[in-house]
């Protein structure tokens, strides 16, 4: 099927797709193009005109722990400085194609309920940088992720960059999934960041993605960690929290049901905080 017609302009700046996207109410973003490219050839969406941002240089650099939102995820993966559970989910979109051609603001933006870097960005308490020309602002993980397919970016924004804090000595994060075999989205993604010291976890954060119409973040298992040495019975009993914390209403499909879901939350939280507080103890 072919999509409908549409404008296609190449931006040269962050300033002039601000612009665009006010020339031309119902334009949508194209970067790595994985997102909307598809959704435009089954016509699921229309779209007034693609403004092509995958060219702006200031998008497409890592500078300390500011990733610009058309890195792609092969360039994530391979950066080093950034926490661990990043880059080790990074690694793990898709095939090397996508993690080619694919980026990290397209991919967020997108907010897949089943993809993997929001729940991570939301374990790690990331900040999204938002443009709309001369303005700015800066979103917490925390509101970014509002729904379905739904963030907190309003008409004429664009998402510029992603801001994680470095991992200091005694901190370790991990994230851990349940694939799908065929196209490797995250049926159950359990993201955790924990910081240990004198022998004790004393910060603690854990996030859920892909049972849930978007990624939470997990309050009962996060303070159940706290105080506790991390060690292999504290960790299962803090992560058997989370299927009492689970919404009613979670994701099932043809690939996983409802119920092998929520019991698998709890096994790929024990995963994701065991990796990352191996890490901190090192």
């Amino acid at each position: 099927m072919y999509p409908s017609s549409f404008e296609y302009y190449r931006a040269e700046s962050v300033r002039e797709a601000a612009k665009l996207l006010k020339q031309h109410p119902g334009a949508k973003l194209l970067a790595g193009g994985h997102s909307i490219i598809p959704l435009l050839k089954l016509r699921q969406t229309e779209v007034s005109a693609l403004i092509d941002i995958g060219r702006i240089a200031d998008l497409r650099a890592i500078n300390g722990g500011m990733i610009g939102a058309c890195c792609t995820y092969a360039q994530v993966a391979a950066a080093g400085g950034l926490p661990a559970a990043l880059t080790e989910a990074a690694s793990h979109v898709g095939d090397p194609a996508v993690r080619a051609r694919g980026t990290i603001g397209g991919g967020v933006a997108h907010a897949d309920p089943a993809s993997d870097l929001p729940t991570v960005l939301l374990a790690l308490n990331a900040k999204f940088h938002i443009s709309k020309g001369r303005a700015a602002r800066v979103v917490p993980a925390i509101k970014f992720f509002t729904g379905l397919y739904e963030t907190a970016l309003k008409e004429g924004e664009l998402l510029v960059g992603i801001e994680v804090d470095a991992e200091a000595r005694g901190t370790g994060s991990a994230y851990a999934k349940l694939e799908n075999p065929a196209s490797r989205y995250a049926m159950v993604g359990a993201a955790a960041s924990v910081t240990i010291a004198n022998g004790v976890c004393t910060a603690a954060s854990v996030a859920v993605g892909g049972l849930t119409t978007h990624a939470w973040r997990s309050k009962r298992v996060a303070s159940a960690l706290l105080e506790t040495a991390l060690d292999a019975e504290s960790i299962s009993k803090a992560a058997k929290r989370i299927v009492r914390e689970l919404p009613d209403d979670l994701l099932g499909d043809i690939h996983a049901s409802v119920e092998y879901r929520r019991a698998m939350s709890q096994v790929f939280v024990e995963r994701a905080v065991m990796a990352a507080a191996a890490r901190a103890k090192k």
